[in-house]
C-alpha cells in the first residue's frame, strides 16, 4: 500500500451525478498500521475500565488512512480490498477493538459505497470532505428496543415524514448504536409515512459543533464487552434531512441489501477478523505469563513444563486455522470468486467460535491471575464474547447452511432411500 497526500481537491458535486470526486486519501501502510495498533494498546484498558470512548484513538486510525482505506480508487480512495480490511482489523482488534469496532463500521460504509453507490453522490462527497478534515465515523442505526435485530424481520419503528415537500422528518430510538457519540454521519434506517410505505437508510449528518437539532444521544451503554465502543442510544426527535437524503429507500418487501453475500462478506470476514485479534493478544498475554511465572516450588518457568506447552499448542493450531480461513476467503472474495461470499457466514462461526475457545482456555490455564482486574485476559474475555451477538447469530448461520445442504441433497421424484 503506497503512501498519499491527504488533500481536498475538488467542491462537492451536484446530487445526480455519478462523477467522482477526486479526493486524494491517505492510502495505510503496514508500517503505519503497526505503529497506529501499539498507539492504542497503550489506553485500552483505561478505555475499558472508564467506560470512555477513545477519541484519541479515533484520531490515530484516521492520521494514517485506516478510516478511509476502502473509499474506491475512483473516489481518490486507495480501494482496500476484503483482504486488506480484514488485516486492518484483526491488527487493530489486538490493540483495541472498541476502537476496531467503530473503525469497521465506517470501512464497510465506504466498501458498500464503492460496489452500490448508493449514497446520493453529493452527500458522498461531503462524507469524503470531512473525512479530509478530521475523522469522519459513520454507522448505520438499525436496531430498536421492540424490532431487536432488523436480520430477524419486521419494520422499523422510526418514521420518515415527509415536511412541505423539502424535507423528511425522522422521530424514532436506536439503540446499540456503536460509537454513537463520535459518529460524523448516521445512516438511520427507518420507514416512510407513505402509503405504500417504504423503507431504506436516511443520512444524517451530525455537527459536533454546534448540535444537531432533534438529535440526542442517551447514556445507556453499561456492557460487560467493547465498553469504550459507547454503543448507547440515539434519539430523533423530529431530526430533518433533505429529501433526497436517502440511501436504498425502497418497498419493504424488496430484498434486503444486507443479505446479498457480496455485501454480507464484509461483515462476516471484517468482524470475525477483529475477535481474532482479541485472541491473538490474549494468546501473546498467556505466553509472557508463562514465560514469567516461576513457581518457587518449581523453580523454573510455566512454558517449561510440556502440560502448558500442549494446551499454548492447542491454542495456537486453533487460531492459525482460523485466521488462514477468514484471510484466505478474503482473498477469494477479492478476486471475484462468489462461494467465497456464500460461505462466509459458516467462517464466522467458525472463527469466533475458535476466537472464545481459545480465550476461555487461556483463562482456564493460568486460573486467578486470569481474572484479575490489572490483568489483561479478564477484559480479553469480556472483550471476545461480544463476537456472538453480531448478525448473523450462530443458530441462524447453522440453520441456515443445514437447510442449503439437506437441498442439494434432496431426493430426485421417484428416487427411494435405502437407510
Amino acid at each position: 500500500m503506497s503512501t498519499q497526500t491527504s488533500v481536498n481537491t475538488e467542491t462537492p458535486i451536484s446530487a445526480n451525478t455519478e462523477t467522482p470526486t477526486r479526493f486524494l486519501l491517505l492510502s495505510p501502510t503496514p508500517q503505519s498500521l503497526a505503529l497506529a495498533a501499539e498507539r492504542l494498546a497503550e489506553h485500552a484498558e483505561e478505555h475499558d475500565r472508564e467506560g470512555s470512548f477513545a477519541f484519541e484513538g479515533v484520531a490515530e486510525v484516521h492520521s494514517v488512512g485506516l478510516l478511509t482505506a476502502t473509499v474506491a480508487e475512483r473516489y481518490g480512495g486507495p480501494g482496500t480490498g476484503l483482504a486488506g480490511t480484514v488485516e486492518i482489523l484483526r491488527v487493530l482488534g489486538s490493540a483495541d477493538p472498541s476502537v476496531a469496532l467503530v473503525t469497521a463500521m465506517t470501512l464497510f460504509t465506504h466498501a458498500a459505497q464503492a460496489r452500490t453507490g448508493s449514497w446520493p453522490a453529493h452527500y458522498y462527497d461531503q462524507l469524503l470532505a470531512d473525512s479530509v478534515e478530521g475523522p469522519s465515523l459513520v454507522n448505520a442505526l438499525r436496531v430498536e428496543p421492540d424490532l431487536g435485530t432488523p436480520a430477524r424481520g419486521g419494520l422499523p419503528a422510526t418514521v420518515a415524514r415527509a415536511v412541505g415537500g423539502q424535507a423528511w422528518e425522522l422521530t424514532g430510538r436506536k439503540i446499540f448504536s456503536t460509537g454513537a457519540i463520535g459518529l460524523r454521519w448516521l445512516a438511520v434506517w427507518a420507514r416512510t409515512d407513505e402509503e405504500p410505505t417504504r423503507v431504506g437508510s436516511f443520512l444524517v449528518r451530525a455537527d459536533p459543533v454546534t448540535g444537531t437539532p432533534g438529535l440526542s444521544i442517551e447514556s445507556t451503554w453499561d456492557h460487560l464487552g467493547l465498553r469504550a465502543s459507547r454503543s448507547d442510544d440515539v434519539l430523533l426527535d423530529g431530526v430533518r434531512v433533505p429529501l433526497d437524503a436517502t440511501a436504498g429507500l425502497t418497498d419493504p418487501s424488496a430484498t434486503d441489501p444486507r443479505r446479498d453475500p457480496s455485501l454480507a462478506a464484509w461483515n462476516n470476514l471484517g468482524l470475525t477478523a477483529l475477535y481474532l485479534g482479541v485472541a491473538e493478544a490474549a494468546r501473546e498475554w498467556l505466553i509472557g505469563f508463562l514465560h514469567e511465572r516461576t513457581p518457587s516450588a518449581l523453580g523454573r518457568p510455566l512454558a517449561s513444563l510440556p502440560r502448558f506447552q500442549d494446551a499454548v499448542g492447542e491454542i495456537d493450531v486453533e487460531l492459525t486455522a482460523a485466521v488462514d480461513l477468514v484471510a484466505g476467503l478474503a482473498r477469494r472474495f477479492d478476486d471475484g470468486d462468489a462461494q467465497a461470499g456464500e460461505h462466509s457466514a459458516a467462517a464466522k462461526l467458525i472463527g469466533t467460535r475458535a476466537a472464545i475457545d481459545a480465550v476461555e482456555r487461556a483463562v482456564a490455564l493460568v486460573g486467578n491471575n486470569a481474572l484479575t482486574r490489572h490483568n489483561p485476559l479478564q477484559r480479553h474475555l469480556r472483550d471476545v464474547l461480544c463476537a456472538r451477538v453480531h448478525t448473523p447469530q450462530d443458530d441462524s448461520v447453522i440453520s441456515a447452511v443445514g437447510q442449503a445442504a439437506l437441498a442439494r441433497h434432496r431426493l430426485s421424484p421417484g428416487t427411494t432411500h435405502h437407510g
